[in-house]
């Protein structure tokens, strides 16, 4: 008896992942809870692991395809079975049936997907985000694809296919942007070129990235902090504080308490847009970007308003750890309602980020220098870095951006405000 090798659920807002790599050959002999295969998805590397003990039957997905939750790997087999197949994931179609009756089938589902005259039309996402991605890429309009799936939905097999014939004639108003050919290099400098495949990690970051950009009204707003009194209580305390707490007294603690502090201030940014309503999330998951050598990710400090200073520290520098080890799980990334990146450990003097979908918001950090400033009539050198929030301005306002980042600032400006609650 076989047993299925399934995709497990990918966590929120994860579609899909890509075969990182197999561990095992059909007919290795595996353990129950051993690791078979890798995923990579556009969030985190997870590893699926033996449902049962036995042997490794025949492999359905190879490295590099890109799979959807629930979807069929493989099977493990009893020991001595021969990597037989695994049982077909769907029904057999009936014997008798004549060739006209799949025409006919298809027919039927085509007129179904079609909208009728007393029924109201199908919206385009009720095909699915596979569906959706497709069409943007390949610039098929599922509208013209007839529906195989439940009530004439158009699936993934559908568009496939579709776009193999070739993607149908869109109205002018829809033409995809054209992709401009590579201009060819010169040949001294073609021989000193070296080609690389993006892997597919990386193609779903860039594809994510320029979604945000496609979907949201976003616009990045600046402001600057002079981090004078927060450099002097962490000069003072970093000693006491790492030999009570176990932790380094970093800046992405007071950080995080100065961004919570303005979050209740300005609830806007802590939201997001669902369809026609704006959804205002009443609890602080806070991303924290941190760069790995596959890509940037964003584990989620979650319900960081109930944290200390000292819980904030201890929980970023874990995921920190666990960012390099190669060990963040889907539950590390899930849930985040706004996100902090700190380009200044590299050395950046200013950015603008990009959201982080569905987030309305999202903080950039930079490096902190020394720079001339008017105090009290007199120009002074002091420790200054530049804040940038983006933010969605489909339902962020200017003024409540600008509000947000004077919250930050003065928090930060005068750190006895986030010890007190101010």
């Amino acid at each position: 008896m076989a047993t299925d090798i399934l995709v497990p659920t990918l966590g929120e807002s994860v579609s899909e992942a890509t075969i990182g790599r197999w561990f095992k050959k059909p007919g290795d002999t595996v353990a129950a809870d051993e690791p078979l295969v890798e995923l990579e998805t556009d969030k985190v590397t997870l590893e699926v692991n033996a449902p049962a003990a036995g042997e490794l039957g025949e492999i359905l997905v190879k490295d590099g395809e890109t799979v959807e939750p629930g979807a069929l790997l493989g099977s493990i087999v009893e020991a001595g079975a021969g990597g037989a197949k695994p049982a077909p994931a769907k029904a057999p179609e009936p014997k008798a049936a004549p060739a006209e009756t799949k025409a006919e089938s298809r027919t039927e589902a085509s007129k179904e997907a079609a909208p009728a005259k007393d029924a109201p039309a199908r919206e385009p996402g009720d095909n699915g985000p596979a569906v959706a991605r497709i069409a943007r890429e390949s610039g098929v309009d599922p509208a013209s694809v007839a529906g195989s799936g439940k009530d004439g939905r158009v699936t993934k097999g559908d568009m496939l296919a579709a776009v193999a014939k070739g993607p149908s004639p869109a109205p002018a108003a829809k033409e995809a942007r054209p992709t401009l050919p590579r201009a060819p290099s010169a040949p001294d400098d073609a021989s000193r070129e070296e080609r690389v495949r993006m892997t597919k990690l990386r193609q779903t970051i860039a594809r994510r990235l320029k979604d945000a950009q496609d979907t949201a009204a976003m616009l990045t707003t600046f402001n600057d902090v002079d981090m004078s009194a927060v450099m002097a209580m962490r000069t003072q305390y970093k000693d006491a504080f790492e030999k009570k707490h176990g932790t380094k007294l970093g800046f992405m603690g007071f950080f995080t308490k100065a961004v919570i502090g303005a979050l209740k201030d300005v609830p806007a940014v802590n939201a997001e847009i669902d369809g026609q309503d704006i959804v205002y999330k009443n609890y602080y998951h806070v991303g924290i970007a941190v760069g790995t050598d596959k890509g940037l990710v964003v584990p989620v400090v979650r319900d960081a308003d109930d944290l200390s200073i000292a819980g904030i520290e201890k929980k970023i520098s874990g995921f920190g750890k666990k960012a390099r080890d190669g060990k963040l799980s889907i539950e590390d990334m899930q849930g985040g309602t706004f996100t902090i990146t700190n380009g200044g450990i590299y050395g950046s003097l200013m950015s603008t980020p990009i959201l982080n979908a569905p987030q309305s918001g999202i903080l950039g950090m930079h490096r902190i220098e020394e720079r001339p400033v008017v105090r009290g009539g007199k120009i002074e050198a002091r420790p200054m870095m530049y804040l940038a929030l983006s933010y969605d301005h489909r339902i962020v306002d200017g003024k409540e951006a600008v509000t947000f980042l004077v919250r930050v600032k003065e928090a930060l400006e005068d750190p006895a405000r986030l010890v007190l609650d101010l």
